[in-house]
């Protein structure tokens, strides 16, 4: 968080580099000696020059032109100015710093609910946190303000999650394609074992690798499902580490050696006389940047089914060939 220190100590270092343009080296070209550290880049204001640091760990983004796809139509600077006076431009709780906006932006996680009002009624876009420090003649206080965009903001420094999640984007990961035994339309029995499983694919399963780029940064992430969690409906929930075991009819009325269930009573009170049943596939994904930071980010997708369980009932023959007793209909 911003205090009232950092940024008196910010308007003295605005003050300093104004004394240090004034009595900076007369060449328009880097000297000889080496930079002082990374980040630093040789700047000249009319006739002096100094070398100057800019950005932090990572990369400063060159200047975009207005309409540019996969940008805000921002021009960036290189350098973060609030009401004039320079500020970080990164901060590692608040985010990279807009000058268009005048304030830290970071991308809000988890996205808010379809329907929000933070949305502002798009349905495509990210939410943004747009974060500031005001009322300095009434007491300092820090303002978050929620913004809509249809690409990335227009920080100096680009934020290496943000092109992580562009990365991920790519991915279109998709909900698990389950299957079962019993299937949908079949009845299955009290008792009896129930298999599940899923079918593999590169955006249902994974590994998925894909890299997003922006000018001298890219990122690439990794994306595999570690686990499915299976809710029952009966109130239990089913972890399986890996994909489960198809079923087949060599298999008869053996449990799944992976990923399986038992209901010990029927659905014929449930609406539509089924358990409803979800899978919710666990993502992990890790993304690494060509300036060497790492990540981790979780995410789910998840599928649903119903399945009808009864019980056996025994069958009364009729001699006569009268009407047998069978299971009650739902």
């Amino acid at each position: 968080m911003l205090s009232r220190a950092r940024f008196s100590w910010l308007v003295v270092v605005s003050s300093l580099v104004g004394v240090l343009l004034c009595t900076g080296t007369a060449v328009g070209y880097p000297p000889d000696t080496p930079p002082p550290g990374p980040n630093y880049k040789w700047i000249c204001v009319g006739n002096f020059c100094q070398w100057k640091l800019v950005g932090g760990k990572t990369t400063t983004a060159t200047p975009t032109v207005p309409g540019t796809p996969g940008t805000h139509g921002k021009t960036t600077s290189a350098e973060c100015r609030f009401r004039g006076a320079l500020v970080p431009c990164v901060d590692a709780e608040l985010g990279s710093w807009s000058n268009g906006h005048q304030c830290y932006m970071k991308r809000e996680e988890p996205q808010p609910p379809p329907g929000d009002y933070r949305w502002q009624g798009h349905t495509d876009g990210t939410v943004w946190a747009c974060t500031r420090e005001q009322g300095y003649d009434l007491g300092r206080h820090i303002v978050t303000e929620w913004v809509w965009l249809p690409g990335r903001p227009d920080t100096v420094v680009v934020d290496p999650v943000t092109v992580a999640y562009e990365a991920i984007a790519q991915m279109q990961l998709a909900a698990p394609l389950i299957k079962t035994a019993p299937a949908t339309g079949q009845i299955g029995l009290v008792n009896m074992p129930v298999w599940m499983w899923v079918t593999k694919s590169e955006n249902t399963w994974g590994p998925i690798v894909r890299t997003a780029s922006v000018p001298g940064l890219s990122v690439t992430a990794t994306a595999q499902v570690k686990a499915i969690n299976w809710s029952m409906g009966d109130g239990k929930t089913v972890r399986c580490e890996g994909p489960g075991t198809p079923y087949s009819a060599a298999m008869g009325t053996k449990a799944s050696p992976t990923c399986g269930h038992r209901y010990v009573k029927t659905s014929r009170k449930l609406p539509n006389c089924r358990y409803p049943v979800t899978a919710v596939a666990q993502w992990d994904i890790t993304w690494e940047s060509t300036l060497g930071d790492t990540g981790q980010i979780g995410m789910t997708q998840q599928a649903a089914t119903r399945l009808r369980i009864g019980e056996a009932v025994p069958v009364l023959v009729d001699p006569d060939g009268g009407q047998t007793t069978a299971e009650p209909a739902c």
